[in-house]
Order: structure tokens, then sequence, then C-alpha cells
């Protein structure tokens, strides 16, 4: 029984080491301010694109005023 007893408490230790590796294990982040940078690009044009549409429309209606 005891044997058995200390063949669990091996094992658990050994998962629980491994686990932690993992855990720990530093990340691979590279490229990720590349993709933040784009991002940021891609939410510019969009808002750059609604302004041009907004004054566009405004330009054309008051256009259609004009005798």
């Amino acid at each position: 029984m005891l044997k058995l007893f200390i063949a669990l408490q091996l094992a658990v230790l050994t998962v629980r080491a491994s686990l932690e590796d993992r855990v720990t294990r530093h990340r691979d982040e590279r490229g990720s301010v590349t993709i933040q940078e784009v991002l940021w690009a891609v939410a510019a044009i969009a808002i750059v694109g609604i302004v041009v549409a907004a004054i566009r429309a405004f330009v054309t209606s008051e256009s259609g005023k004009i005798k």
C-alpha cells in the first residue's frame, strides 16, 4: 500500500511539474507589434472613409439646393 501511495505521489508531482513548465514557458510574441500596427491602420482608413462619405453626402445635398 505504501508503494502505491508513493507511486501516485510521484506521478502527481511529475504532472504538476510539467504543467508548471508549460505555464511559465515564455510565449513567442514576435509579430504582435506588426499586427497591432495593421489594426490601427485599418481603423484609421475606416474612420477617414466615414468622414469622406459624410462630407460628400453633405456637399451633394447642399449643391442640390443651388438654383
